[in-house]
């Protein structure tokens, strides 16, 4: 987020320059920049009318492959679900309750409030920073279910309705969102969904930052109902194998632990997302609904739902190997994210005060050494890692259960060479100073 698709800290390591001369010449520039662009992504209108259409097909397919007993991604013609699978009045009320408990949870008064990046005109927003508290509260509120003995497995079998209607909502929320960004003042809009084009500008999302009072609608899906509906999957996946076989598996095990020890880090780290390109650069349109909905839970559990009916055997070795790659992934991953943060937060820290830096024309600094100086985004690298680790308890007679992999490559090529292009023409010759520096982007010596 990134975490995942939807749900981690994407935005390079840099110092926030302390100067106020520099910090409100740069507040001026901005403000003085059109809110209209030309500049599209994602092969522009084309990309942004066939996407809608072609995410969730793709949903509903993963889906469909791995209740198949074949579990074969190139089987044709491809195993779809009856339209009496797609529908189940449990479903609605489930979702819409599920959604109702985290909006909840995200409005009460605890943890913190943190304060966002600077905007165009000067101010800042302020976030709750309660994550966590939302987290453990939803796992007494799952113990308690699991203690009354209520058939939690029994979300297998609503698998397909409740990714529809999550759908459903989707198109509802991206449309609500599009429709209400034209009484949105100019300077909250972003510039990125802001073309005029009514296609492009619902995919991407034209208003940054929309909010119901002080309810920031992309800052709560950002981290909380599809995030934690992907651990909830997950354990619903488990209490499944368990109906069907007495006793979860080594692999189910592995694959529950390990996605749970990535949520729990994401929303232990939650004021990390406020810097993300996701909250700080996009929009709120169908790109990130749709992600943060419906494509984080329904296919970051691929591995969970494959082995309920693929069950994979794995040896003590092979699973303390798995163990340890994910081990490695995530101490590459919480260090390079760690070392940013604090590098961000207090450059003169013990920790990072040695480190290299390249001074660049906003006043602000780019790492060279440490984690940062290894490859461009290390995090990146441990994110990777982690993915393979996840996979591989699926065994490696099919393809499907390492989709993940093959997705989360792709994007975090993509979003990589975005961050390239705003670096390139925010930092110029700084820049291209770093990129001499640290030739890699994520992978030492091979990419």
């Amino acid at each position: 987020m990134l975490y995942g698709a939807v749900l981690r800290t994407h935005v390079f390591a840099l110092q926030r320059y302390q100067g106020s001369m520099i910090q409100n010449t740069e507040m001026k520039l901005d403000k003085q920049r059109s809110t209209h662009t030309t500049e599209r992504e994602f092969g522009g209108t084309l990309g942004a009318t066939c996407i809608p259409v072609f995410l969730p097909l793709t949903v509903l397919y993963l889906l469909s492959v791995c209740r198949s007993p074949e579990a074969s991604v190139l089987q044709w013609p491809p195993p779809l679900p009856h339209t009496s699978q797609l529908w189940h009045p449990s479903a609605p009320m489930l979702l819409l309750g599920w959604l109702a408990l985290q909006s909840f949870l995200y409005m009460l008064p605890v943890g913190k409030l943190a304060e966002g990046m600077v905007l165009r005109d000067g101010s800042r927003l302020k976030y709750p920073i309660n994550g966590f508290h939302s987290f453990c509260i939803t796992a007494i509120v799952l113990a308690l279910t699991l203690w009354l003995r209520m058939p939690l497995g029994y979300i297998f079998e609503l698998l397909f309705p409740l990714a529809v209607y999550s759908m459903g909502i989707s198109f509802l929320l991206s449309l609500y969102l599009y429709l209400r960004s034209f009484w949105a003042p100019k300077q909250a809009l972003s510039l990125g969904g802001n073309t005029g084009n009514p296609l492009y500008d619902f995919f991407m999302g034209r208003e940054l930052n929309p909010r119901i009072g002080s309810f920031d609608l992309k800052y709560f899906c950002e981290l909380r109902p599809g995030l934690i509906g992907w651990v909830v999957i997950n354990l619903a996946m488990l209490m499944k194998e368990v109906e069907l076989r007495g006793s979860p598996s080594f692999a189910m095990v592995l694959v529950n632990v390990f996605q749970l020890i990535y949520v729990t880090d994401a929303l232990w780290n939650e004021e990390a997302v406020l810097t993300t390109m996701d909250i700080v650069h996009d929009g709120f349109g169908f790109m990130l609904a749709f992600g943060d909905l419906t494509w984080v839970p329904f296919t970051y559990s691929l591995q969970s739902i494959f082995l309920v009916i693929h069950p994979q055997p794995l040896s003590t070795i092979g699973g303390i190997s798995i163990i340890i790659l994910n081990g490695v992934g995530y101490y590459i991953f919480r260090r390079s994210n760690s070392q940013k943060n604090q590098f961000r937060r207090d450059p003169t820290h013990p920790s990072v005060a040695g480190l290299e830096t390249i001074a660049t024309a906003t006043g602000k600094r780019l790492l060279v050494s440490g984690w940062w100086g290894l490859v461009r985004h290390p995090n990146y690298l441990g994110d990777l890692l982690m993915a393979t680790a996840w996979s591989l308890p699926c065994g490696v007679s099919h393809l499907l259960p390492y989709f993940y992999i093959i997705y989360f490559s792709v994007l975090l090529i993509h979003r990589e060479a975005r961050d390239e292009r705003q670096c390139r023409r925010k930092y110029g010759l700084a820049w291209d100073t770093y990129c001499r520096r640290v030739p890699y982007r994520i992978i030492p010596y091979i990419y």
